[in-house]
């Protein structure tokens, strides 16, 4: 004969009402306690954590590594065609300067200048293409008068004479300035100054063309006046140029 004293298995343990857990919230009969966060049981369970390891952090040590081959690799290519190219800055020298019509009465200032200067390539595997060069002419700081020279091109190697002429009608100078060159008048020598910004591309076979502004100054350039004053030629030999990009 079946024993009923003893509790049906599947049925809630006596003491507990149908549908409370010991803790006295309702819903199963028996106590459940949920299982971690998936997160914080890999990170409890070393074993797991050397097999199965974070696959985020993976593919982000993954994509950090490609990102420093990449660098790596393009590095080392620049530096090697930097190498083998070697660019360097063209050679700019002031040949020679003549003054023409040269009038200072007052504050007012009138000339004409015809300077002649070379541009020599150093490098032997870069061409030069110079597109645009502004040019002015300078006493002190004071611009005089400003021109364009005609663009042109350099092969390796090579050396280009060019020719920029300037003229100066009426031009106003401060008290200052004309004090200053009136000095320098008294004495048989005016300084210019010629300073130029030019627009260069530099190539080397089928490596692309890349474009700089190349910034030249030639100071202290003493021109020589004649017996009236009104005429003049640079003093003494060529001059060469200070050139920075």
């Amino acid at each position: 004969m079946a024993d009923n004293s003893r509790p049906a298995t599947g049925y809630p343990a006596p003491g507990y009402p149908v549908g409370c857990n010991p803790n006295g919230i309702a819903g199963t009969g028996y106590p459940y306690a949920a299982p971690p966060p998936q997160s914080t049981y890999y990170n409890a369970n070393p074993y797991y954590a050397q097999q199965y390891p974070d696959r985020r952090a993976t593919c982000l040590r993954r994509l950090l590594v490609i990102v420093i081959a990449l660098f790596v690799i393009f590095g080392s290519v620049f530096f090697i065609v930097w190498l083998v190219v070697r660019p360097r800055l063209p050679e700019v020298r002031i040949d020679s300067v003549a003054l023409s019509n040269f009038n200072l009465s007052s504050s007012l200032f009138t000339g004409n200048w015809d300077v002649r200067f070379t541009v020599r390539n150093p490098n032997h595997k870069m061409t030069l293409y110079y597109d645009h060069i502004d040019s002015s002419i300078l006493y002190l700081t004071e611009a005089l008068a400003e021109t364009t020279v005609p663009p042109f091109a350099q092969g390796t190697k090579n050396q280009t004479s060019m020719r920029a002429t300037f003229a100066a009608a009426s031009t106003y100078l401060d008290k200052s300035v004309v004090d200053h060159m009136n000095g320098e008048r008294a004495k048989g020598n005016v300084n210019f100054n010629v300073r130029m910004f030019a627009r260069v591309r530099f190539k080397a076979g089928a490596w692309r063309a890349r474009q700089r502004f190349l910034r030249v100054f030639c100071g202290d350039l003493p021109v020589g006046l004649s017996s009236n004053g009104a005429r003049g030629t640079l003093v003494g030999e060529a001059r060469e140029c200070r050139l920075r990009l």
